[in-house]
This record gives C-alpha cells, sequence and structure tokens, in this order.
C-alpha cells in the first residue's frame, strides 16, 4: 500500500467515524481523490483541482481543467477547479482560501450544511494532512 493510498483511506474510516457529510480533497493530478473514491465512501468528495501556471515566454497556460474533467466520471467525486492565480506550492493561506471556496461551493450545492462535519484531505510541502472540521454556521 502506497503512502498516498494510507492517506486516502485513513481519511474515508475518519469520515465514517465522525459522520461527516463531506470529503474535500486537494490534489494537483486528481490522483488523490480518486484514491479516497476507489473506497466507496457514503458520503459525496468535492475535488479541488489545483491548477499549474506555466508559460511558454509567450503566453500562459493552465494545466488543471482536463484532470478536473476526467474526475467526472468517477463515483461519488465532484470535481471543482481552483482558482489558477493560487500557486500550485501549498501554503496555509492559500490552502484556507481555496478551502473557504471550496466549503462556499459545498454550501451553494446543498451538500454542506450548518454544523456538519468535514474531513479534508491536503499535501502541505511533504506532509499528507488529514482533518477534521466542523463547521458553525
Amino acid at each position: 500500500m502506497s503512502h498516498l493510498e494510507s492517506i486516502a483511506s485513513s481519511a474515508v474510516r475518519a469520515a465514517i467515524k465522525v459522520k461527516a457529510s463531506v470529503i474535500i480533497c486537494f490534489t494537483s493530478s486528481g490522483r488523490a481523490a480518486r484514491l479516497i473514491a476507489k473506497y466507496r465512501p457514503t458520503m459525496p468528495v468535492i475535488s479541488v483541482v489545483i491548477p499549474r501556471l506555466q508559460t511558454n515566454q509567450l503566453k500562459w497556460t493552465f494545466s488543471g481543467a482536463f484532470e478536473a474533467r476526467q474526475s467526472l466520471i468517477v463515483r461519488g467525486l465532484f470535481p471543482m477547479l481552483a482558482d489558477p492565480r493560487h500557486p500550485a506550492e501549498s501554503t496555509s493561506t492559500t490552502n484556507e482560501s481555496i478551502l473557504k471556496v471550496a466549503l462556499d461551493h459545498g454550501k451553494a450545492s446543498g451538500i454542506i450544511k450548518a454544523h456538519d462535519r468535514v474531513v479534508v484531505c491536503q499535501k502541505v510541502v511533504d506532509a499528507s494532512v488529514v482533518k477534521i472540521l466542523e463547521l458553525e454556521d
């Protein structure tokens, strides 16, 4: 079992134990979110694809739309493309702002309600993190 797969199974087990309403997964390739969906959690998984901004000296392009589109075929996975102006490198400020956008998206779509628990799976620099959040309102 790979490191990423053990993080994915831990996120699903934690979400089931705390009766979370949704799992939010930060990913750049979509692989982590697909591994979470592999364990067939009862709650939906919001896959936040963080695009990478690239340049070829003439124009700027970003990758990530293809990965988000490919996630549409996976059962229980709801992809969301993050703002390409945020850097692909994980910083706490960037992750918090993207998490707020993902939570607002979940509330708008009716997946997340007030006082729900949310499991967040993300990779910060070299450490993988599984967080459990309880929403206030």
